[in-house]
C-alpha cells in the first residue's frame, strides 16, 4: 500500500547514535526508567491513514432511543457509591468525602473487577459529539437524538493528583486537573472536538470517563487537595444540573478526598504506585512506552546473521553484565541517515585490528531508503559491494596480498580466490541501527546475498524464515539490491566456483512476486500467524513462498484470480464482511471464527495472513484479540506486543475496536474460569495510546 511503502524523507538533522556497548548476551531492561526515556519516539515509525469508508446506516447494535432498557441503565458497582461509609464535609458549599489510602487501593482494585457496559452502550459518545461538530454529529447519530446523551451504565473511578506533577508519586491512572477542569470557572472541560472528523480521539479519553466517575484527590498539600475536591465537586453537581434541564437522567458522582500521605501508599499499597516519591518507575504498574520497548528489545535481540557478523539495535537500552564467554564485538556499523559508504575506513580499521588494536572500530554506512533510483551514482553501488568484502574479509579473517585496491581493467574487483591465506583472527562484526530492523536492513540484505551467494528474493526470505529476523525494508531497497545483485553475486566468495552465466540465469529466475513487493514484507506477529495489508493480500506467490497457506480478509477482498482461489482452497480463505473502519461497526462477534480460522491453519502447520486495507486496524484487532488468547495477555500488553512487531507501521485500532478489546480481556478471564480483572482502566489505556501516538501525528 502507498501509505506504507512512501520512501521515508531525510530529516536535516540528526546526530549519530554513539558506539554500543551492545554484546549477545540477554538484555535486562527492569532498570529503566521510562518517566525519563519515554518521550523520545521511537524513530522510522509513522501513522498511516485509515479510511472510515461510507456514512454508516442505521445498526442493530446501537442503544434504543427510547424507552431506555434497564440493561442500559445498570451501573458497575462500586465501593464508592452510595458514599454511606465516609466522612463528608464541606468546603466552600460543595460536599466532599474522606478516604484513606487504603479506601482508595480498594476502590481501585474493586472498579478493575466490575465489568464494563458493552461497547454499543457507551458509542458513539466516547468519539465525542460535540453540538457544533456537525461532521461528526452527522457521521455518527444523524436524527437520532439520544445517541447524543450521555451514557448512564458507567461508574468509574478516576484518581487525580492535585498538583498536577505525574513524575513522581504517582498512583494507578492519575490524572492533573488541568486535562478534564476548568479551573478558573471549577466546571468540567467541553473536551468533545468543536471541528473535524475523527473515530481515534483518545486524547479526550480521560476526561469523558472523569465525567462517568466517582473522583479521589490526593496529594501532600491538605489545603490544595481540599479546595480541588471541592472544585471538582462543584464541577460536578454544575455539569449534573444542566443535563437535567435538557431532560437527560443524570446519575450522582461524588469527590473524595485522601487524608493519607503518599508514604503509606508507598508502604502499604505499592501494587497501586507508578512512580515513588523520588521519581523512580516502581514497575508495579504497566508503562505503555516501557513496554513497547521490552517487547522490540526482545524481537530485534543481535542474532548472528552469517559467519562473525551479527545484527540488532542500538544499545539504548540498559544491559545486563555480559557472561564470560560472550565475546565482545571488535567492529560497529551503524547505517543511518548521515552515513556514508567508507571502504578506504574499512581498510584502515582492518590494518589497525591487525596490529593488535584493543577498542572496538567504529564506522557508519547510508540507511535504508537513503539511496534512491534511479539517482544513486555508480561509485556509490560499488562501494555497498566493497564495502560487503572488507566486512567479509574482517569477518572470516582473510587479508588480501596487497592492502590497495586492485581492480581489473574494466574498473571492477577480481573475483575473490578460494586460496587466499587467512593471516589474521576473525573479527566479530555488528550492523546495527536504533530501532534494529529499519535503516540496517539494505546492508544486512546485500551482506547477506554477499556471503552466502543468494539472489535478493533468497536473502529476504532466508533472513526472515532461517534466521528469524523481522525487518522492514523501502521499495528504494529492492530497486537497489536488484540493480546490484550481478556485483554481488559475482563477488561473493560462496559463488567463487560458479560461471558468469549461472550466476546472470540465477539473478534472471528471480520469482514474479519480488517486483510486486511494495518493499517490506507482512509482519510476523506469532509464528502462525502474519499481519499485512492488501497489497501483501494480492500477492499470493510471495505469502505461500513465506510459508504463509491461510488468508483471512477482515472487510476488504484481496483480488485474487480463479485459479489463485483454485490452488489455495476455498477453506484456506476467509472473508469477514460489512466491517468498516467507521467507529461503528462490531468486530467482536467475529472473533471467535477468525481465531478459530487462525487456529486451524497453526494446527494444520500453516501461517496465515491477516489483513484489511493497510493493516493497522482492523485487521490488527484480530492480531490483537489471538495474542490476548493464545498468550494470555491483557488487552494492554497483547497491544504493545502487536504494535512493536508491525514495525515502522504504527497500529491504530480506533476508539471502539480498542474498547471491544478490552470486553474481550474481560471475556477471555471468564472463558479461563478467572475473575474479571482488569489490569488497566479504559481511561488510562487510551490516555497512554494518546500519548505514544503523538509523536508521531501529522
Amino acid at each position: 500500500m502507498a501509505t506504507i511503502a512512501l520512501p521515508r524523507p531525510l530529516p536535516r538533522y540528526r546526530s549519530s547514535s554513539p558506539i554500543p556497548t551492545l554484546s549477545t548476551h540477554s538484555i535486562n531492561l527492569e532498570g529503566i526508567n521510562t518517566s525519563a526515556a519515554c518521550p523520545i519516539p521511537i524513530p522510522n515509525k509513522h501513522l498511516p491513514v485509515c479510511p472510515p469508508g461510507p456514512v454508516p446506516s442505521e445498526k442493530p447494535d446501537t442503544p434504543p432511543a427510547s424507552p431506555p432498557t434497564k440493561h442500559v441503565k445498570l451501573q458497575p458497582q462500586s465501593l464508592l457509591y452510595p458514599p454511606t461509609n465516609y466522612k463528608k464535609v464541606t468546603h466552600n458549599s460543595s460536599a466532599v468525602y474522606l478516604i484513606d489510602a487504603a479506601g482508595v487501593a480498594a476502590a481501585v482494585n474493586h472498579i478493575s473487577e466490575q465489568p464494563l457496559p458493552e461497547a454499543s452502550q457507551v458509542f458513539p459518545w466516547l468519539h465525542g459529539l460535540h453540538p457544533a461538530n456537525h461532521v461528526q454529529q452527522a457521521f455518527f447519530v444523524a436524527r437520532r437524538k439520544a445517541l447524543r446523551k450521555t451514557p448512564e451504565c458507567y461508574r468509574g473511578v478516576t484518581i487525580v493528583k492535585a498538583d498536577g506533577n505525574l513524575s513522581c508519586s504517582r498512583l494507578k491512572a492519575a490524572v492533573s486537573t488541568e486535562e478534564f477542569l476548568q479551573t478558573a470557572t471549577a466546571e468540567f472541560k467541553d473536551i468533545d472536538p468543536r471541528e473535524g472528523f475523527s473515530v481515534r480521539n483518545f486524547q479526550i479519553q480521560a476526561a469523558k470517563t472523569a465525567m462517568l466517575s466517582d473522583i479521589i484527590v490526593y496529594g501532600e498539600d491538605e489545603k490544595q487537595v481540599i479546595k480541588i475536591g471541592s472544585d471538582i465537586a462543584r464541577a460536578q453537581r454544575v455539569r449534573r444540573q444542566g443535563l437535567k434541564a435538557l431532560g437527560h437522567e443524570a446519575p450522582v458522582y461524588h469527590t473524595f478526598v485522601c487524608t493519607s500521605h503518599f508514604e503509606e501508599f508507598e508502604e502499604h499499597h505499592p501494587e497501586i504506585v507508578v512512580a515513588d516519591s523520588r521519581g523512580e518507575m516502581t514497575g508495579n504498574v504497566l508503562d505503555f512506552f516501557h513496554q513497547e520497548r521490552v517487547e522490540m528489545a526482545t524481537m530485534t535481540k543481535a542474532s548472528e546473521i552469517a559467519r562473525n557478523v551479527w545484527l540488532g539495535p542500538t544499545d539504548d537500552l540498559s544491559m545486563s553484565v555480559p557472561s564470560p564467554e560472550d565475546e565482545p564485538f571488535d567492529l560497529f556499523i551503524e547505517c543511518s541517515d548521515l552515513g556514508r559508504a567508507n571502504v578506504p575506513a574499512l581498510k584502515n580499521i582492518a590494518r589497525e585490528l591487525d596490529s593488535g588494536a584493543e577498542t572496538s572500530q567504529y564506522v557508519e554506512f547510508p540507511s535504508s531508503g537513503s539511496i534512491m533510483p534511479p539517482s544513486w551514482p555508480l561509485t556509490e553501488a560499488d562501494d555497498i559491494v566493497e564495502s560487503c568484502k572488507w566486512i567479509y574479509n574482517l569477518a572470516n579473517g582473510i587479508r588480501p596480498s596487497d592492502d590497495e585496491e586492485v581492480t581489473d581493467i574494466e574498473g571492477d574487483s577480481p573475483m575473490p580466490s578460494p586460496t587466499e591465506a587467512r593471516t589474521s583472527r576473525p573479527r566479530k562484526i555488528l550492523i546495527y541501527c536504533t530501532d534494529g530492523y529499519t535503516e540496517s536492513s539494505m546492508l544486512a540484505l546485500a551482506y547477506y546475498m554477499y556471503a552466502h551467494g543468494v539472489t535478493v528474493s533468497e536473502a529476504y526470505l532466508q533472513m526472515h524464515i532461517d534466521k528469524r529476523r523481522n525487518f522492514f525494508s523501502y521499495p528504494s531497497d529492492v530497486a537497489l539490491l536488484n540493480s546490484i545483485a550481478p556485483s554481488i553475486l559475482s563477488n561473493s566468495p560462496a559463488l567463487a566456483h560458479s560461471a558468469p552465466q549461472d550466476i546472470t540465469q540465477r539473478i534472471h529466475d528471480e520469482p514474479a512476486w519480488l517486483s510486486l513487493m511494495d518493499g517490506s514484507l507482512p509482519s510476523r506477529i506469532l509464528d502462525y500467524m502474519y499481519l499485512g495489508n492488501l497489497g501483501h493480500a494480492n500477492n499470493p506467490d510471495l505469502l505461500r513462498a513465506m510459508g504463509i497457506g491461510q488468508l483471512l480478509s477482515v472487510g476488504e477482498t484481496a483480488a485474487w484470480t480463479a485459479a489463485d482461489i483454485a490452488s489455495w482452497g476455498d477453506e484456506n480463505v476467509c472473508v469477514v464482511q460489512g466491517v468498516q473502519d467507521n467507529g461503528v461497526d462490531p468486530l467482536t462477534n467475529e472473533f471467535d471464527r477468525c481465531l478459530a480460522f487462525i487456529n486451524r491453519g497453526r494446527l494444520a502447520g500453516t501461517s496465515t495472513l491477516v489483513h484489511c486495507r493497510v493493516g493497522v486496524s482492523r485487521s490488527a484487532t484480530i492480531c490483537i484479540a489471538e495474542v490476548m488468547r493464545a498468550q494470555s495477555l491483557s488487552y494492554p500488553r497483547a497491544y504493545c506486543f502487536v504494535r512493536a512487531r508491525r514495525l515502522n507501521v504504527i497500529i491504530q485500532p480506533h476508539l471502539r475496536f480498542s474498547y471491544e478489546l478490552l470486553k474481550w480481556e474481560e471475556m477471555m478471564q471468564v472463558r479461563r474460569g478467572e475473575g474479571v480483572k482488569r489490569e488497566l482502566e479504559w481511561g488510562e489505556i487510551a490516555r497512554e495510546i494518546a500519548a505514544m501516538n503523538k509523536p508521531y501525528s501529522r
